[in-house]
């Protein structure tokens, strides 16, 4: 148990350095968000989810893809798709785009961008799954700034109704959105009890606690979808980054970029 600890964190850590390398050759946005959610996906796709066969896997959704950077680095490091094409991310003529696209790679399971959209496939695909009496398990991983889309909400009155209890949904509660604090800007607590209220199963978690993670996504839920609703922070692994609004779209100079990378070492 000791050991997949260390091997998950320094799985964190590896990841961390790509997305910063990423972020840095494409001058793109967004590495605050993709850092805040590196610790779930880990947990996910190292230690939660089935991925073999292929053709029954688990699906993983990233509904927040803007945080693609992190989905794809993900991918590579579990073999999924090659490291090599991560060099071509939010590129002229590249190979990856920016915000998620289902037909870019293997793994990117939808096209996300627009908020609120990736969810609600989900459900869908959840309830397929229901039909077709298979036993896979679909999570969905969601921002709190789009915890404020009105289509989160009709899927959580959705979810209940099917019973879909193969249906997970991951919060990642980072607590920054583009322009603020969610609180301050479209005030969606208390979340824990508005989520059951609509009748799932909520628990609560740091979402960067390996261990906890793991625990939360694999608690029994007594037949509800489940809503984990993890408290991470923005920019999580790089001093300066963490918890500052401006890592939503501020971009990753040279400099900073081995400023970074010390830190992650």
């Amino acid at each position: 148990m000791q050991f997949m600890q260390l091997k998950l964190e320094s799985m964190a850590k590896e990841i961390r350095r790509k997305i910063i390398e990423m972020a840095n050759k494409s001058q793109g946005p967004h590495v605050g968000s993709c850092l805040s959610c590196v610790d779930i996906l880990t947990v996910l796709y190292f230690n939660v989810m089935n991925l073999e066969p292929w053709e029954k896997r688990d699906i993983f959704i990233l509904s927040k893809g803007h945080a693609a950077m992190a989905l794809y680095s993900t991918l590579a490091f579990r073999g999924i798709i090659n490291k090599d094409i991560l060099e071509g991310y939010y590129q002229n003529d590249g190979s990856l785009p920016a915000h998620l696209d289902r037909f870019a790679a293997k793994g990117v399971e939808v096209s996300a961008g627009a908020l609120g959209h990736g969810f609600n496939i989900g459900l869908g695909i959840a309830h397929g799954f229901k039909k077709k009496k298979e036993e896979r398990k679909i999570y969905a991983l969601i921002g709190d700034g789009e915890a404020e889309e009105g289509s989160i909400w009709e899927g959580a009155l959705f979810a209940p109704k099917l019973g879909l209890d193969n249906f997970t949904g991951i919060m990642d509660h980072n607590n920054l959105q583009g322009y603020g604090r969610p609180r301050d800007l479209c005030c969606f607590d208390p979340i824990k009890t508005k989520w059951a209220a609509f009748g799932w199963h909520v628990t609560e978690v740091n979402g960067h606690d390996l261990k906890g993670l793991k625990s939360a996504l694999l608690e029994d839920t007594h037949g509800k979808p489940k809503m984990v609703i993890a408290y991470t922070i923005k920019g999580k692994g790089v001093s300066f980054m963490e918890d500052q609004l401006v890592w939503h779209y501020y971009v990753v100079t040279n400099e900073l970029k081995e400023k970074a990378l010390k830190e992650l070492m």
